[in-house]
């Protein structure tokens, strides 16, 4: 009795990539319409009743220098913001760029690098374009010394974890490892922006208009990246599953 094998067709995985290409393209012109929208309503200070609502929501009613809840909340957030400091971002970067690295994934790592110092130069030439300056009426929990527009932390975040996620992500091949990695990346991202506002060193408008470009800027990591792998410039499967022929009864 002669052997079958199972053959795939490669519909579904063109399916998939068309899939992927299309939401990362949906993200980048989200991002980027979403960042200019913002850029223009707060330049002409549209935003500013409703930023000083939402920071003042967030103190204590009467007493603006004390954000809302005990005191270990506030630490809590502090430790939330220093996840996107420069110092911390740095850290994981060279920590993922090293693990890629370490798998013989030289172009992959290459590549991560320049997408995260390129975000960081787009995030402080947009900080210096604006110059926006700080809430004012409310204490800062925590140093500043850029101006307030858009939130450099809240990009940066975007920045560093959706693009490091996206390339960790996108050398994988297993969806539900891809979908746990772009999880918390984005989770931590959306704490980071969060704590800046709870802090008082940041407008509201500023930390969206921040997620708005890191989104678009991780966005446009990810195409690239897409492009990259299907001419094999990128190293791909991080973690590569054996296939396993079935055999007959």
């Amino acid at each position: 009795m002669k052997s079958r094998t199972t053959q795939v067709t490669p519909v579904h995985g063109r399916f998939a990539q068309a899939h992927f290409v299309s939401i990362a393209l949906l993200l980048l012109g989200i991002g980027a319409v979403g960042f200019l929208a913002f850029a223009g309503v707060v330049m002409d200070g549209d935003t500013q009743a409703l930023d000083e609502r939402v920071l003042l929501a967030m103190r204590v009613p009467g007493d603006p220098n004390d954000p809302l809840g005990p005191a270990w909340v506030e630490e809590l957030f502090r430790d939330f913001t220093a996840l996107g400091g420069v110092g911390v971002l740095s850290l994981l970067t060279l920590s993922a760029t090293g693990y890629l690295w370490l798998r013989r994934m030289r172009h992959a790592a290459s590549f991560l690098v320049v997408a995260v110092v390129g975000g960081l130069l787009l995030s402080s030439a947009l900080k210096a374009g604006f110059d926006r300056p700080r809430p004012d009426f409310v204490s800062h929990g925590s140093h500043i010394y850029t101006s307030s527009f858009p939130s450099g932390h809240s990009m940066l975040a975007a920045v560093v974890f959706l693009t490091t996620g996206a390339m960790l992500a996108a050398v994988h091949r297993r969806r539900r490892v891809q979908a746990y990695i772009l999880g918390w990346c984005v989770l931590a991202t959306l704490l980071v922006g969060t704590s800046r506002v709870y802090l008082g060193v940041h407008w509201p408008s500023d930390v969206i208009a921040g997620w708005f470009a890191g989104a678009a800027w991780a966005a446009a990591c990810w195409l690239f990246t897409h492009w990259l792998l299907e001419r094999g410039r990128i190293e791909s499967d991080l973690d590569p599953t054996p296939s396993r022929a079935k055999s007959p009864p």
